[in-house]
């Protein structure tokens, strides 16, 4: 940590709404957090407390001393720049002293690695298209706030042995994961109870013009105290879904709370599809998500078919690339299934009804996109039958997404200022009863 005994003027509450923005790359947020803890030698710590599976860093920038710590985790999803983004407009709010008695710790990206198979589509224009010609969403198991199941033989990743040894150290009262979502609205997923959150969380989303999810497919069968807001589930609980391998109990975020924290993990979509708000029954529930299991199942079937045109050196070299595309598709007709089996039978909500069609397109259209990029040094008739129909893959699920659910884009300071938002009202609402 360097010093220096410049002060600069902070951060209005106004400017959250305000200030043009961008995502930064990992390496911006490193620059930026510098210049704070060289601003403000008193009150910032930088400290490397990990390395990636590749030898990134894993920074955390602490601000204030005050025995109840914040724990605030960015970029824990690659495809997600807003996490790292919220973590370092965080920090500059924080510039201004906030309430006393507290510390906030600041980790800037979780997943480094990740962070740089995203990287091309931060620098230049902020477009569906370009999102997905750079994206990347590692598989379940190399996800670092996924914990491997006990006996499973499997070691934690480093990024993950660094996240939970940050929760033994600080013993946080609450820890955020900052998260977003490519289509759709926003929500809040919470370890436990939050009097007050609820309303303050659904004010901020309406400021920034960002729809709630009523019924969030991230959180299907789970307790909705409050539209948008969402309670984990204890193991085993009846009516959440199977189809993906994921289990919040084998999470860091259920890791904080068996040590006495709060985990709010806070969802904030880039592109807001308006319909996820909609929690009135769909006049076609069933039809429509019928509909949407048998697109998912055709166009996984394509794909695979797809992937298995990947050359073998192609798979080695972009390792990291191939096991999402392979993930994905092996998850897709699970997802399908359970559709049919379990959503059909009664009436929907078109939130919903809406949920299912953006995952039919939103699925597709990742493999498709990262097929695109295992692909592109292939050559020869058959190679490139696979890219045109890769790319036609492509361009139906995108027309799909902006002109049958109507996606719009979310500027950059809207989604800080929402998710900024939330990070504060939930700390406020805990230590209100204090």
């Amino acid at each position: 940590m360097t010093d220096t005994g410049r002060r600069v003027r902070p951060l209005s509450p106004r400017t959250l709404d305000a200030r043009p923005a961008r995502y930064p790359t990992p390496a911006q947020a490193e620059c930026a957090a510098r210049r704070l803890a060289l601003r403000h030698p008193d009150r910032c710590r930088l400290r490397e407390v990990g390395r990636s599976r590749a030898g990134r860093p894993l920074l955390l920038l602490s601000v204030d001393r005050g025995p109840r710590a914040v724990l605030v985790v960015g970029g824990p999803h690659p495809n997600e720049p807003i996490g790292t983004a919220a973590a370092v407009r965080l920090a500059e709010v924080l510039e201004r002293p906030a309430r006393p008695g507290l510390s906030w710790h600041l980790l800037l990206c979780l997943d480094p690695d990740g962070a740089a198979l995203n990287a091309g589509w931060l620098d230049g224009p902020l477009t569906m298209r370009r999102h997905y010609e750079h994206f990347f969403r590692p598989s379940f198991e190399e996800q670092p706030e996924l914990l491997p199941a006990p006996g499973s033989g499997r070691p934690p990743m480093p990024e993950s042995v660094a996240l939970t040894g940050l929760i033994d150290e600080l013993r946080p009262f609450l820890q955020c994961s900052l998260h977003g979502v490519d289509f759709g609205g926003a929500f809040v997923q919470l370890t436990g109870p939050v009097g007050g959150l609820a309303e303050r969380f659904a004010r901020s989303a309406d400021r920034a013009g960002i729809p709630l999810d009523v019924d969030s497919y991230d959180a299907v069968g789970w307790t909705s105290p409050a539209p948008g807001t969402y309670l984990m589930p204890a193991p085993g609980s009846p009516g959440t879904s199977r189809a993906l391998p994921d289990e919040p109990e084998l999470s860091t975020w259920s890791y904080a709370a068996r040590r006495g924290a709060v985990t709010a993990v806070l969802e904030v979509p880039m592109w807001a599809v308006d319909a996820v708000g909609d929690a009135r029954t769909h006049p076609a529930g069933p039809l429509a998500v019928g509909e949407a299991a048998r697109d998912l199942t055709t166009r996984s079937e394509e794909l695979t078919a797809l992937l298995a045109r990947v050359p073998a050196q192609a798979r080695e070299a972009y390792g990291p690339l191939a096991r999402t595309a392979e993930f994905n598709l092996a998850v897709a007709p699970r997802v399908a299934a359970e559709w049919l089996e379990l959503w059909c039978p009664g009436p929907l909500s078109a939130a919903r009804a809406t949920t299912a069609g953006l995952v039919a397109a939103r699925l597709p259209l990742r493999v498709a996109s990262i097929l695109l990029r295992l692909l592109a040094d292939s050559r020869g008739p058959a190679a490139e039958a696979a890219r045109e129909r890769a790319r036609a893959v492509v361009a139906d699920s995108l027309d799909r997404l902006r002109n049958r659910f109507g996606a719009r884009w979310v500027p950059v300071q809207e989604q800080l200022a929402h998710q900024t938002r939330a990070i504060l009202s939930t700390a406020d609402c805990l230590l209100l009863p204090i």
